[in-house]
C-alpha cells in the first residue's frame, strides 16, 4: 500500500487485527525486515513502512536531519495507524523516541530495539565511510554489503546464523538502498547524534519505554541502554542472549517473544 505523506510517497504494510502498532526498521533495511516479527505478533494490526529513500519509499526533498525522519513517523501516525505503540529497531528506535518527546498523544507505548541515543567516534568513522562509498564509488560500497568479511556490522551481528541468511539479508539491503541516497540521507541523521545527543529529550517522554538489547551487541552495547534507562521516567529492560545488533536474525523468535511482552496489548497506557 502507498499513501502521500507530504513530499513524499510512502509504501507500507498492514498485517493482522487489534490495537495499532507502528514498526519503524533500522538503516539500510525495510519494511519486509519486520515480516517475520509481524507474523508473531498477536491481538495487534501491525504497520511496517518504509523510511524516506529506503524500499519503495520516495526519497522527497531530504535534509538529513532526524526532525524530518521524525516527522515522517508523525505523519504516519496521524494519517495512517492513528495514536499507536511503536517499535523501533536500531535507526528507527530513534526516530521513535523522538516522535514520543515530540508528539506525546501519538507514541502509546514504544519498544525500542538496538537503539542507542548517541554517537561516538567509532560510528561516527562508520557513517562517514560509508557516505563516502556511496558518493564516489558506488559499486565499493555495494560490494562491502554483499561482502560480510568487509561490512562488520553484517559479520558482528549475525552470531549463529549461516550462510543463506547472510545472502537473503544482502538482497534485502541491496534493495532497501537502492541508489544509496535514502541511505546517505539516514546516515547523516545517525552522525547528528554525536555532536547532538537524543539523550537530553527522554527526560520529556510520557509513555513507557521499553528497551531490548543484545548481549553481543557492539554497535548499541548495554551502555546505551543504561544511558537510556537512566534518563527515562517509565521504562523496562530486556537483554536477548546470545544475539549481536541484527535481534531478528540472530534471536528472531526470542526477539519476537520480547516484542510480544513489551506491547501493552489490552492494558491501559501508563
Amino acid at each position: 500500500m502507498k499513501i502521500k505523506l507530504g513530499d513524499i510517497d510512502v509504501s507500507y504494510n498492514i498485517q493482522g487485527n487489534g490495537e495499532p502498532v507502528v514498526l519503524i526498521h533500522g538503516l539500510a533495511e525495510n519494511k519486509e525486515s519486520w515480516c517475520g516479527i509481524q507474523e508473531k505478533l498477536r491481538n495487534c494490526r501491525t504497520y511496517s513502512y518504509d523510511l524516506r529513500g529506503h524500499g519503495e519509499s520516495t526519497l522527497g526533498e531530504c535534509d538529513g536531519t532526524l526532525e524530518q525522519l521524525g516527522g515522517d513517523l508523525i505523519s504516519f501516525l496521524e494519517k495512517v495507524s492513528g495514536p499507536a505503540q511503536c517499535v523501533g529497531y536500531s535507526l528507527g528506535g530513534t526516530l521513535v523516541l523522538w516522535a514520543a518527546a515530540k508528539q506525546p498523544e501519538l507514541v502509546c507505548a514504544a519498544v525500542v530495539a538496538g537503539t542507542s541515543t548517541v554517537v561516538g567516534k567509532q560510528a561516527v568513522e562508520f557513517f562517514e565511510e560509508r557516505i563516502r562509498m556511496v558518493q564516489e564509488d558506488f559499486s565499493t560500497f555495494t560490494s562491502v554489503l554483499k561482502k560480510d568479511t568487509s561490512l562488520q556490522i553484517v559479520k558482528a551481528a549475525l552470531g549463529k546464523s549461516g550462510e543463506k541468511v547472510l545472502e537473503d539479508i544482502t538482497a534485502r539491503r541491496l534493495k532497501a538502498v537502492g541508489d544509496g541516497t535514502g541511505y546517505v540521507n539516514a546516515a547523516r541523521a545517525m552522525l547528528s547524534l554525536n555532536k547532538i545527543p537524543l539523550t537530553p529529550i527522554l527526560k520529556e517522554i510520557q509513555c513507557h519505554i521499553s528497551i531490548i538489547s543484545g548481549e553481543k551487541d557492539i554497535f548499541c552495547p548495554r551502555k546505551a541502554a543504561d544511558i537510556m534507562l537512566s534518563n527515562l521516567t517509565k521504562s523496562t529492560f530486556k537483554e536477548v542472549t546470545d544475539s549481536g545488533h541484527l535481534l531478528g536474525v540472530d534471536q528472531p523468535e526470542t526477539y519476537a517473544q520480547a516484542i510480544q511482552s513489551a506491547l501493552k496489548i489490552g492494558e491501559k497506557y501508563g
